[in-house]
């Protein structure tokens, strides 16, 4: 019996680890809109007052900024894994970029508004069409940020 070993080009390795640093500057990019955007900064309190069972209004801030910055770096790898594969379907360059927004973008936003925002307690319709506006606006600068420096990255590399 044999033992099947799987290797990688080290640069694959290093694709993911670009995935968590455009996460991070994307993350960053999303900050400066979700403070302009009416309900912007309440996504991540719904989220923290989720895994607390409380009210987004008062939910523990620290554990919304950990949550939003957890999820915004590690959504980032997962943009990277999207991306090989629509190369591997696609061919790569910027047709599996904009294949990878086109699944990542749904998920991230349905994700969010189907299976988070349910769990919230204490909003009122108007208010959970307002974040679920803002989560769809935030999501898509992130994207905006975080295609074209993975996309940059897997062309050279």
């Amino acid at each position: 019996m044999s033992i099947l070993q799987v290797s990688a080009p080290l640069s694959v390795p290093l694709l993911f680890l670009v995935g968590a640093g455009g996460g991070i500057v994307a993350t960053l990019a999303m900050d400066a809109v979700m403070a302009r955007v009416d309900e912007g900064e309440t996504p991540p309190k719904v989220a923290s007052g989720v895994l607390t069972d409380t009210e987004p209004d008062r939910a523990p801030q620290r554990l919304a900024s950990v949550v939003h910055y957890v999820a915004g770096t590690l959504t980032g790898p997962l943009f990277v894994w999207l991306v090989l594969v629509a190369s591997a379907l696609f061919g790569g360059g910027p047709i599996a970029v904009v294949a990878a927004v086109a699944v990542c973008y749904p998920l991230m936003v349905g994700f969010f508004a189907l299976v988070v925002l349910p769990r919230s307690q204490g909003l009122s319709k108007q208010r959970l069409s307002a974040i679920r506006r803002a989560w769809g606006v935030e999501a898509a600068v992130y994207l905006l940020v975080l295609a074209p420096i993975v996309g940059a990255i897997t062309s050279i590399v």
